[in-house]
């Protein structure tokens, strides 16, 4: 994707492959650390994605004017835990939007029992901030960020419901 669309690729990574129990709907929902390398844009945009809910594009967390954590090394860091607020100013800046359960925040992986669904975190750097108001959802984030893009990342992790 990122090729195609003249973005330069950045490099996204969870701590995890398959999602601890604290970060779903069987514990706690706290949001996960994510680690982006390589990303020199101003401002970050994250999409949370599960193809296995119904609809084309379901996403249990978009955020956006997204202040990472920078480190000397080129790493940049958005922490766990991020509070379900419409706007946040710790332990990072950002504005959160209504995810596809209608909820504020990152929503935790919930698959029926005994299915496994796969969750895409795609990190979008952008050339500044977005003028989108706090709980605007997915598609209306997509549209605010048309012509904004300079980098793209993502990675994927799964969960299995007992």
């Amino acid at each position: 994707m990122a090729e195609q669309t003249g973005l330069k690729r950045i490099v996204v990574r969870l701590d995890f492959v398959e999602f601890p129990k604290r970060h779903t709907c069987d514990g706690e929902g706290v949001s996960p650390r994510l680690i982006i390398e390589g990303m020199e844009a101003p401002s970050i945009a994250l999409i949370v994605h599960n193809p296995y809910e119904e609809g084309c594009s379901f996403s249990p967390w978009c955020a956006w004017n997204i202040e990472p954590l920078r480190f000397s090394d080129g790493t940049a860091v958005i922490p766990e835990g991020i509070a379900p607020e419409p706007e946040v100013s710790f332990p990072v800046r950002m504005v959160q939007g209504r995810n596809d359960y209608g909820r504020i925040g990152y929503q935790g992986p919930c698959p029926p029992a005994g299915e496994t669904h796969r969750y895409y975190f795609r990190i979008y750097g952008l050339d500044g901030d977005l003028p989108l108001p706090p709980g605007s959802v997915q598609h209306e984030l997509v549209a605010a960020m048309r012509g904004h893009g300079l980098e793209y990342g993502e990675t994927v992790a799964m969960y299995t419901r007992t």
